[in-house]
This record gives structure tokens, C-alpha cells and sequence, in this order.
């Protein structure tokens, strides 16, 4: 993995929450906690692009309700 990752986190998590942040590198997505950031889940683009489809379309809303 790259040391030169751009991470980013939401503009709904405030100054000092822990959240979860996300970098691009070419093709692939890197996910981390913010307060663990060793801990880096690495993914396509395309499968993020399902994930991301499949939750605004509600099918992970039982998770989180």
C-alpha cells in the first residue's frame, strides 16, 4: 500500500469523532477506522461502486436501525 494515500473522512463526522476514512490508489479503495489506522480494508473500485449502490438502495439499513 502506499505511504502517499489522501485519506478522507465525512463532513458528517465531526472535528474529533472517530469515523471511518477513505483514500483512492489507481484502481483500488482503501477503509480504515480512523482510530485504528492499521487496520486497512483494500477493495475495487467496482466492488465499492455495488456496495455503495445496494446501500442507497436500503438493503443494509437493518444494520445500522
Amino acid at each position: 500500500m502506499s505511504p502517499q494515500l489522501n485519506w478522507q473522512k465525512s463532513t458528517f463526522s465531526g472535528e474529533d469523532a472517530d469515523c471511518v476514512e477513505i483514500a483512492a490508489d489507481s484502481d483500488l479503495i482503501h477503509i480504515r477506522e480512523s482510530d485504528d489506522p492499521s487496520a486497512v480494508i483494500t477493495i475495487t473500485k467496482a466492488k465499492l461502486a455495488a456496495w455503495l449502490q445496494g446501500a442507497k438502495a436500503g438493503e443494509f439499513d437493518r444494520l445500522v436501525l
